[in-house]
């Protein structure tokens, strides 16, 4: 079960590897296997390992990101550290923000889970808010008793 609450957050910074999805973004299976396949070449190829050992946290990021009218899709953690690999600083703004909370037998359901509640409920739903764009994030925060928790940030603005 998924709850929601409308957050103010401080501005944050995540250095991610990226891929440009070029399923259509109303394409939701073609998209969802673009992204299946990217990370299971990071965790395979030890990039998310590289990402991992230089982490603040123990959060992982699934960032969604719109770059020069390329959909973008990154795996990310925030650090100060830099990293070899081709990589991007992905800047959240300070503001108010969508906090979808849930839980999910993999990291891919957790993420299909939050952006389906996310998209397709509260926003649609919500009378004082409305994402106007910029990067939005599931975040992995761990798992407890089998189950992959954690969280979807999406930057909103009032109405």
């Amino acid at each position: 079960m998924a709850t929601y609450t409308f957050e103010e957050k401080d501005s944050f910074s995540v250095l991610g590897i990226g891929t440009e999805l070029k399923s259509d973004y109303t394409d939701y299976a073609g998209m969802n296997k673009e992204k299946e396949n990217f990370w299971r070449s990071v965790e395979e190829d030890g990039r998310l390992e590289t990402l991992k050992a230089i982490a603040a946290n123990d959060y992982i990021f699934a960032v969604n990101e719109a770059v020069n009218h390329k959909m973008m899709y990154y795996a990310g953690v925030i650090t100060d550290s830099s990293i070899p690999e081709e990589h991007r600083v992905i800047q959240f703004p300070k503001g108010q923000y969508l906090v979808v909370k849930g839980e999910g037998k993999s990291a891919d359901e957790l993420s299909n889970t939050l952006t389906g509640i996310a998209f397709g409920q509260v926003l649609p739903a919500a009378e004082h808010y409305a994402y106007v764009g910029g990067p939005n994030a599931t975040v992995e925060m761990g798992q407890r008793d089998g189950f992959v928790y954690g969280e979807m940030w999406i930057p909103v603005v009032e109405k």
